[in-house]
């Protein structure tokens, strides 16, 4: 068995009416320090976004997603967070905010590779 290391993921759900509460998930966010590894895979399910609001800004949220994707990735991608490492970016992700696109709670396990482990988990508990 090959060695695996310690990680965290979350999940990314969409709110399209905050004051309803109502929630699905449309993506991951792993994380493994051991690594310096952080990605996000996100997948939006519009069925689902219309039927919970049906006029919804499809594109901001596709926008939204896509911005937690750029702030993993690094680069000129993730704005302000360019120059964090990948723990700091992690933990500005996971920060709990009022917006469309929320993180939920963190949850860790044991992977040998957290890229599989990222596709894995949005095939699972998201698509």
């Amino acid at each position: 068995m090959s060695e695996r290391d310690v990680f965290e993921y979350a999940l990314l759900r969409v709110v399209p009416r905050v004051e309803r509460g109502e929630c699905f998930n449309a993506g991951v966010l792993v994380y493994c320090r051991a690594k310096s590894f952080v990605a996000a895979r996100t997948h939006l399910d519009e069925t689902k976004l219309r039927a919970l609001d049906p006029d919804a800004d499809v594109a901001g949220v596709r926008a939204a997603l896509r911005a937690v994707e750029g702030v993993c990735t690094g680069g000129e991608a993730a704005g302000q967070a360019a120059r964090d490492d990948a723990g700091r970016r992690f933990r500005w992700l996971i920060a709990p905010r009022s917006t469309v696109v929320q993180p939920g709670p963190v949850h860790t396990g044991l992977t040998a590779d957290p890229a599989a482990e990222a596709e894995r988990l949005l095939d699972l508990l998201v698509r």
